[in-house]
């Protein structure tokens, strides 16, 4: 008698375990997510080229001090390394500080850049503006800076304005002085200043 329970109840399982089997798998089928291979990788075509081809690093910060002690540090919202080129890299938007140790504060911000610290400088270009605390504000398209000391160049016009007035020149270098003096602005080729008096009001 025994016997016979056992053997009807072996004969119940090979039936009801495989017809489990495939309801689980139905279930699975019917819960599953059709994938669209076109939308699989959340990245388009030309991204994933770009991330291939270029090393990429965002929001980089790159902090030097001079020899005189004057902190300068460099940032960006992106910095690639492009194919072919070795020891430089190109920026975007970026914007560079200058704490000199006399108490100065200057800034340059530019639409690109290229930074080369084998060289030890960084070519800003595009709308580039350079701001000091001391109340110059210029413009220019083109600026070179060193990376470890205070030398900044506009190799092109430079204009904008500053305590005196309005200024026009054809270059421009702001520069460490000389045995601890304070830093030099030096305007060349052709300067046009506009006197503007300042007059107070009594």
């Amino acid at each position: 008698m025994q016997t016979d329970r056992y053997t009807q109840l072996v004969g119940w399982l090979k039936v009801v375990l495989p017809l489990l089997a495939l309801g689980l798998l139905s279930t699975l089928f019917l819960i599953s997510r059709a994938i669209d291979p076109e939308t699989a990788i959340p990245f388009a075509d030309k991204e994933i080229q770009e991330r291939l081809r270029d090393q990429q690093v965002t929001g980089p910060i790159y902090y030097a001090v001079t020899a005189d002690g004057d902190q300068i540090s460099f940032a960006a919202d992106k910095l690639t390394t492009p194919e072919g080129m070795t020891g430089s890299n190109a920026a975007e938007s970026v914007e560079v500080t200058m704490d000199l140790i006399g108490g100065t504060q200057v800034t340059l911000n530019a639409l690109h850049g290229n930074f080369n610290i084998e060289q030890d400088n960084a070519d800003l270009q595009g709308d580039v503006v350079i701001r000091t605390s001391t109340g110059y504000r210029l413009e220019s398209e083109r600026m070179i800076t060193q990376m470890s000391s205070l030398d900044v160049t506009s190799p092109g016009r430079v204009q904008g304005d500053g305590p005196v007035g309005t200024l026009d020149a054809g270059a421009m270098t702001l520069s460490a002085g000389k045995q601890g003096a304070p830093a030099q602005l030096v305007f060349t080729k052709g300067v046009k200043l506009v006197y503007v008096p300042n007059i107070e009001e009594e």
